[in-house]
């Protein structure tokens, strides 16, 4: 599919930093990509985005809103840098009607409050504030208000949110991405594909809501999992004694107290916040 706008077509990407300054930020957490068929492969993660609403955070000079807009996604992009607002600009005029920007801060901006339906969210997230970004929407209210999540993390943060128990990069990321979601990693990325390029490897991790277990208190499983992988090193028994109820509920579900957090399945995390959750007789 073309990106080419009505009227003429884009200035390469690299043409549009240089004629708005748009150095990246360190600060902002900024890393540019630059290579328009691996762009459009993110785009196409989520599936047919045809008429779809999408929420992108981070969007910099636009390399992947032309991506989303090319595969004919409805976008909303949320964007901190102010530089980049007349480049995104740009983009809004060629495509008309398909493109909102909204300057401010993705953890102060009440993303759902901006969509009628339930959009994709697909984003190249700025590394400093991704982690957080994702836990919001994991632990929002349920049903989720979005489709999907395409997003791009640094792969250590990728491998900790598709992690199994007794991997070394198990821990409470992982409990929150599964317990209600499907999470994989979709595409590992290079350090070299981004101007400039990050000291570490990434990867574009696709999460898709599944029914939430029934009986669980999200905030009651946040509880657990920060404490039991607060002291991951710890049994639990240990780690988990400050949570009320916690100890008669690992006894009650057959779970020994002797265990680590890290063997600890997402599974059995969620039968014990249910347990936990349980109004008392």
């Amino acid at each position: 599919m073309s990106e080419a706008p009505v009227g003429g077509k884009l200035p390469p990407l690299r043409e549009v930093i240089a004629k708005y300054g748009l150095n990246a930020s360190k600060a902002l957490g900024q890393n540019f990509l630059f290579d328009g068929q691996l762009l459009a492969r993110i785009a196409a993660v989520p599936g047919d985005l045809r008429d779809a609403e999408v929420l992108e955070v981070g969007p910099g000079p636009g390399g992947l809103t032309r991506a989303l807009l090319a595969a004919g996604a409805r976008v909303t992009a949320i964007e901190r840098d102010r530089r980049c607002i007349p480049a995104l600009a740009e983009l809004g005029e060629a495509w008309p009607g398909k493109l909102r920007v909204i300057e401010g801060d993705a953890l102060d901006v009440d993303a759902p409050s901006l969509f009628e339906g339930r959009p994709h969210i697909v984003s190249n997230l700025p590394y400093n504030v991704g982690t957080a970004l994702l836990v919001g929407w994991l632990t929002a209210a349920w049903q989720p208000w979005w489709q999907s999540c395409t997003l791009m993390f640094q792969k250590e943060v990728a491998d900790r949110i598709v992690a199994a128990a007794n991997d070394d990069a198990y821990g409470r990321l992982a409990v929150l991405s599964q317990w209600r979601s499907s999470a994989r990693v979709a595409m590992p990325v290079h350090r070299s594909a981004f101007t400039p390029p990050p000291k570490v490897m990434s990867a574009v991790v696709h999460l898709v809501p599944v029914e939430a277990p029934a009986g669980v208190d999200v905030k009651v499983l946040e509880r657990l999992t920060a404490a039991a992988f607060g002291q991951r090193r710890k049994m639990l028994r240990q780690s988990l004694k400050g949570v009320p109820g916690a100890l008669d509920a690992l006894e009650r579900i057959g779970v020994e107290a002797t265990r680590r957090a890290e063997t600890v399945s997402v599974a059995e995390f969620v039968e014990l916040a249910r347990e936990v959750s349980r109004p008392s007789l």
